[in-house]
């Protein structure tokens, strides 16, 4: 009688083992899965504490620009925009030089020959001369560069 309740005692350890098996499988598989979800979920505030923080820099530094810029003249660059082939053909136009174009402006050769690489870009008041240029005839150019 021994060997029959041995059998089934061992019957039963083995099917136990195989349900415990069985639930332990898929609760590993939901530990995997919640754990990749939380992976994804910190990923995803991170992306969101970055974004926040670039939209805060962003906005102080367009609060700071609109506090300079009301206690600055409000032609001195607001709304002017610069091309680099529009410089160029600006300056091809009234067949001036970068040296003739620089002084015109206020500034070197070197700098009107980087803005018409696109090595560089011209400042907000350098802009504003820039737009001045552009509303100048060869003849206005020529007396400007004469009485310099």
């Amino acid at each position: 009688m021994s060997s029959f309740a041995d059998q089934l005692k061992s019957e039963i350890a083995r099917i136990a083992r195989k349900e415990v098996r069985a639930e332990t499988r898929a609760l590993k598989k939901a530990n995997a899965q919640y754990r990749a979800d939380i992976a994804a979920l910190k990923r995803r505030l991170a992306d969101a504490e970055r974004a926040m923080a670039r939209l805060a820099k962003g906005s102080a530094k367009a609060a700071v620009r609109a506090s300079a810029g009301a206690d600055q003249d409000a032609s001195a660059g607001q709304g002017l925009r610069f091309r680099v082939g529009g410089f160029a053909s600006l300056r091809k136009k009234l067949d001036l030089s970068a040296a003739d174009m620089g002084k015109l402006i206020g500034v070197s050769a070197q700098s009107v020959y980087h803005w018409e690489t696109g090595k560089t870009r011209p400042r907000a008041s350098q802009l504003a001369a820039i737009a001045a240029v552009r509303k100048l005839g060869k003849r206005e150019v020529a007396e400007r560069l004469a009485a310099s």
